[in-house]
């Protein structure tokens, strides 16, 4: 992620969420060195398959930490903003043109936020959500699906999520 990137809309309880897993894996560091240093003093690193696995679940400790630090530094926290048009942090009902008796509602933004609530989740990066992203009440657009179909669908309402 860059300095530059567009904030996250966060819920409190998501924010003290991933603040809490940030804080734990930091707090793990040491241990993780000490299990490095163990494997290390075992001889030949070539063959040590225990020092190798403890060498990668660093790097995915650290990289876990870094994508975390970035987010919380950028989050945006608290209710999300009221808004004229679609944007993160909306709870969006759309129907889809082929079949307008299918409709969807969903929470538009960051996929940290799932493991707060039941309801499903969309990425403002999504297809989807890039398409409906600015969107008011009434207004179609259309993405292109993972399979490289069209979808045409049309935002119905959406208001600032609450959760």
């Amino acid at each position: 992620m860059s300095t530059d990137a567009t904030p996250t809309w966060l819920s409190q309880e998501a924010y003290d969420r991933l603040k809490a897993e940030l804080d734990a894996l930091i707090a793990n560091r040491p241990v993780i060195a000490a299990e490095i240093n163990a494997r290390r003093e075992e001889g030949d690193l070539r063959e040590n398959g225990g020092y190798h696995a403890a060498r990668e679940e660093q790097g995915k400790a650290e990289a876990r930490i870094r994508y975390l630090q970035e987010l919380l530094r950028n989050a945006q926290v608290g209710d999300a903003p009221a808004s004229d048009s679609v944007a993160p942090g909306m709870v969006v009902t759309i129907y889809f043109d082929d079949d307008p008796d299918d409709s969807e509602t969903f929470l538009l933004g960051s996929r940290e936020i799932a493991q707060t609530t039941s309801m499903t989740v969309y990425s403002p990066e999504s297809a989807l959500g890039k398409a409906i992203l600015g969107a008011r009440s009434g207004q179609t657009v259309t993405y292109t699906a993972p399979n490289g179909k069209d979808i045409k669908v049309t935002v119905v309402s959406f208001e600032p999520f609450t959760g």
